[in-house]
C-alpha cells in the first residue's frame, strides 16, 4: 500500500473491511481493519516494541494516541487503564471509523475518537503513547509533535517509538532543543532497530 493512503484524510483506495486476530494487552482480540490504513495486516513491529516497553499508564485522567490508525495503541491504553479517558486522534476518517468499531466491539467506552481539530484546545494529557507517522515528512512531523507534546500536563509523560534508520536519534536531539525547559527528553529503550523516546514534563 502506498504510504500516502494512511495519512490522507479521505483514502482513495477501497476499504475492504475484514477482521483479524491480534495480541493486545496479553490476549488475542479480534479487530476490524481496512485498506487505506497503516499496517492493516496486524500489529506492526514498532508498535509492538512500544507496547512491550511502556510502563503502566495512569489509571485516571486523559491519555492521547497520536495517529491512531485502526487503534492498537488507544485500545491497549484503554484495556490497561479502564478509568482513563483515551483520545484516539487521526486525520484519516477511515482510521477513526476502525478505531471506533474496535472500541465498541471490545466494550471500551472511555475511548474518544476524534479528528485533531475536534480535541478541545485547552485539554492537557497525562500520558501520550504514539508511533508517529514519520513518513509524512520532517516538516509535517515536527509540526505534529509540537502541536501535541506541549500539551502534556505537569508530570505528564509521552512515549514515542521511532526507527533508528528513520532518524530517531536526530529527532530526539531536535525535541530536546525545541521543547521548553520544563520538558526532559531521553532515550528509554532500543530494540530491533527502533528507539523508544521518553518525554516528561516537570511538575
Amino acid at each position: 500500500m502506498a504510504h500516502e493512503h494512511y495519512f490522507a484524510e479521505h483514502p482513495h483506495v477501497a476499504a475492504h473491511w475484514r477482521d483479524i486476530d491480534v495480541d493486545l494487552d496479553g490476549r488475542t482480540r479480534t479487530v476490524a481493519v481496512a485498506s487505506g490504513l497503516f499496517s492493516p495486516d496486524g500489529l506492526d513491529k514498532a508498535t509492538r516494541i512500544l507496547l512491550d516497553r511502556v510502563p503502566e499508564p495512569p489509571q485516571t485522567g486523559e491519555a492521547l494516541d497520536i495517529g491512531c490508525g485502526w487503534g492498537p495503541i488507544a485500545l491497549t491504553l484503554a484495556l490497561r487503564a479502564p478509568q482513563t479517558r483515551v483520545w484516539a486522534v487521526d486525520v484519516n476518517e477511515r482510521a477513526r471509523e476502525a478505531t471506533a468499531r474496535n472500541a465498541d466491539h471490545l466494550g471500551l467506552d472511555r475511548i474518544v475518537v476524534a479528528s485533531p481539530e475536534d480535541v478541545p484546545a485547552d485539554l492537557g494529557f497525562d500520558v501520550i503513547w504514539a508511533n508517529p507517522p514519520i513518513r509524512i515528512g520532517k516538516q509535517a512531523l515536527h509540526a505534529l509533535l509540537l502541536t501535541w507534546l506541549p500539551r502534556l500536563a505537569p508530570c505528564g509523560e509521552a512515549w514515542l517509538v521511532v526507527g533508528k534508520q528513520l532518524g530517531a536519534d536526530s529527532l530526539q536531539r531536535w525535541l530536546a532543543d525545541e521543547l521548553p525547559g520544563a520538558f526532559d527528553v531521553r532515550r528509554a529503550a532500543t530494540a530491533r532497530g527502533f528507539r523508544v523516546i521518553h518525554i516528561r514534563r516537570d511538575a
